[in-house]
């Protein structure tokens, strides 16, 4: 049950994303690289209308953010490592000039700190009647 943000930032001169594209992308990296089920994977593509992005200080003219939430201790190192390389290959496709600080974060949260339908991931796991 991963939840991902796709945060990205254009100058108004650069090519625009196919975001529904990205957003099949991104569903079917973390489905493959995470081993999370594909219709449980939210995610969210958005981008700032005001931004000033800036790395080191300096304005980018494009620049992008990746974060992923998922529970804690249901992934390896090695599958976490796979995914960041994997994710930055993604978004380098989708958005060619990103600057190398750019980042992707994957969050792990304690089953009991979220869940969907109203249901902790803890009370799933325990299989408590929902």
């Amino acid at each position: 049950m991963p939840f991902a943000r796709f945060t990205y930032h254009l100058a108004p001169t650069s090519p625009r994303i196919d975001t529904q594209a990205l957003a099949e992308a991104l569903t079917d990296l973390i489905a493959r690289d995470l081993g999370k089920r594909r219709d449980l994977t939210s995610v969210l593509i958005e981008t700032p209308t005001a931004a000033c992005w800036a790395i080191g200080g300096g304005r980018q003219a494009v620049a992008a953010h990746l974060e992923v939430f998922v529970t804690s201790g249901t992934n390896t190192t090695e599958e976490k490592r796979e995914f960041l390389a994997q994710a930055m290959a993604l978004m380098r496709a989708n958005i060619p000039d990103l600057h190398p600080a750019t980042y992707v974060v994957v969050h792990e949260l304690p089953s009991t700190d979220w869940g969907y339908d109203g249901v902790s991931q803890f009370d799933r796991a325990a299989g408590l009647p929902l």
